[in-house]
């Protein structure tokens, strides 16, 4: 199986975008992500998403020059219309953003809509981890998930993640979780391989479980807790699309195909300085406090802390590179047209 450097697979994802009617700013942005995702072991939110995205910006489903639009109606919210785009341009608009304002005022949020795929939420709140905040990120996506006890797919898989910066420059604590039983991009994943996919994970249309992924893709998925994750789906579409006034999960097309309106879903974003109740002779315990938690985490046999896997798996892509199957890397190196020679 081919091996590619970050740098050669974020620059054939760039390229490739970039043939299929998408400008380099956003293609830029979208390759970022999709790499960052490949780094921490996300491989259905990587290189694998790039033929649904080519084809999405090709028919204009998604519009490639887009440039998301901001506007501040209180110090603490920020607007982003990510003018049925791509996502990553917007979200990183709302990071760029939420740090500065965070810092300032203690707590900040960045609602988005006109959206489109998220990626990996926890790439999103690591990154503002990293610059000292706790961080919250809410996303909805096309419908996938019936409430339960119903048979038609309302909710989205819809991503929650949180992350928390440590001390002494420690990785952050992250948090990232699809509310179905696995995301979605497993499934289709799978699709794309050719492969079975395990009983438990989703339901075709007549509601039996099936392991054919066409079946699971055109059913539903079985979500995480049973009817704890559907009610907690119910919050994020609340949270992220009812409250920025993107598209719920119902009503918004899917994330894999060229045809349809664009999804129009949203994101909410929230960040909070963990000084911000450091004030007066109060003293600002926030960070040792997540280290005292993190240590008894660490320190019990057979644990492992969230966000600590990602770790090596993103030192071992930046030192080795990362694979890609030779029809995944054909069929890329295929999209807009142009089919360039093997390196």
């Amino acid at each position: 199986m081919p091996r590619l450097s970050l740098q050669q697979a974020h620059d054939l994802a760039t390229d490739a975008l970039m043939r299929c009617n998408t400008s380099r700013a956003n293609a830029e942005a979208v390759a970022r992500a999709l790499i960052a995702a490949e780094a921490v072991g996300q491989a259905g939110h990587g290189l694998r998403r790039m033929p649904s995205y080519a084809a999405q910006s090709q028919s204009g489903k998604v519009d490639g020059h887009a440039t998301p639009t901001r506007s501040v109606g209180r110090p603490g919210a920020l607007r982003i219309d990510a003018g049925n785009g791509f996502a990553y341009p917007a979200m990183d608009m709302a990071v760029d953003w939420l740090v500065e304002a965070a810092a300032a005022q203690g707590i900040a949020i960045a609602g988005i809509t006109h959206s489109h795929h998220c990626g990996v939420a926890g790439v999103t709140v690591e990154r503002l981890a990293d610059h000292g905040l706790v961080a919250m990120m809410f996303a909805n996506a096309p419908a996938a998930m019936a409430p339960w006890g119903g048979r038609r797919a309302l909710f989205g898989t819809d991503p929650i993640a949180f992350a928390a910066p440590r001390p002494n420059g420690k990785p952050a604590i992250v948090v990232d979780v699809s509310l179905s039983k696995v995301a979605r991009g497993k499934i289709m994943a799978a699709d794309q391989r050719g492969e079975q996919i395990p009983e438990g994970w989703a339901l075709d249309g007549d509601g039996r479980d099936t392991t054919d992924p066409k079946a699971a893709l055109a059913g539903t998925m079985i979500p995480m807790g049973d009817a704890k994750g559907t009610a907690l789906a119910l919050m994020v579409e609340l949270l992220a699309a009812g409250l920025v006034g993107a598209n719920f999960g119902h009503e918004a097309s899917s994330f894999f195909t060229g045809e349809g309106a664009a999804p129009g879903v949203g994101q909410l974003i929230l960040a909070i300085d963990p000084a911000a109740f450091a004030f007066g002779d109060a003293p600002a315990p926030a960070l040792e406090r997540f280290a005292d938690l993190a240590a008894a985490v660490e320190g019990e046999q057979g644990a492992r802390l969230p966000g600590a896997r990602r770790v090596g798996l993103r030192e071992a892509a930046v030192r080795d590179g990362i694979e890609v199957d030779d029809a995944l890397l054909d069929q890329i190196r295929a999209l807009g047209g142009v089919e360039a020679a093997r390196t």
